[in-house]
Formats: C-alpha cells, sequence, structure tokens
C-alpha cells in the first residue's frame, strides 16, 4: 500500500497536542499590528484550539499528525 501524503498547507497551519486535539494559530497576527491594541495583539499571541465540529476534517489532511 503506498503512504498517504499530507496536505502540506494544513501541516503548515495545524499542529496535534499529545492528547489529540487540534492546535492553530489565531487570525489577524501578520501584520498591521499599528492599528490593532495592545490588548488585542496580546491576546492574539496565544494558539488556539480547533472547534470539534471541524476537527476530524482537518485530520484527514494530517494523516501521520
Amino acid at each position: 500500500m503506498p503512504k498517504m501524503k499530507t496536505n502540506r498547507a494544513a501541516s503548515k497551519r495545524f499542529k496535534l497536542t499529545g492528547s489529540g486535539r487540534v492546535r492553530r494559530p489565531k487570525m489577524g497576527l501578520q501584520h498591521c499590528m499599528i492599528g490593532k491594541s495592545r490588548k488585542r495583539r496580546r491576546r492574539l499571541r496565544d494558539n488556539d484550539m480547533v472547534a470539534p465540529a471541524m476537527e476530524k476534517r482537518v485530520k484527514l489532511l494530517l494523516p501521520y499528525g
């Protein structure tokens, strides 16, 4: 049986935790920081979890995650 291919775009965006949940970065921290408040930038720093409804779909893209 051939190896399954990992979706490279998904592998750059998502990481799996030890318990099997899917971690993702928050949107809006790449550029244009001047217009955002300090409080907003601080909140955007931490990673977030993918919603349980979307987890299964993301895991299909990461077969060896």
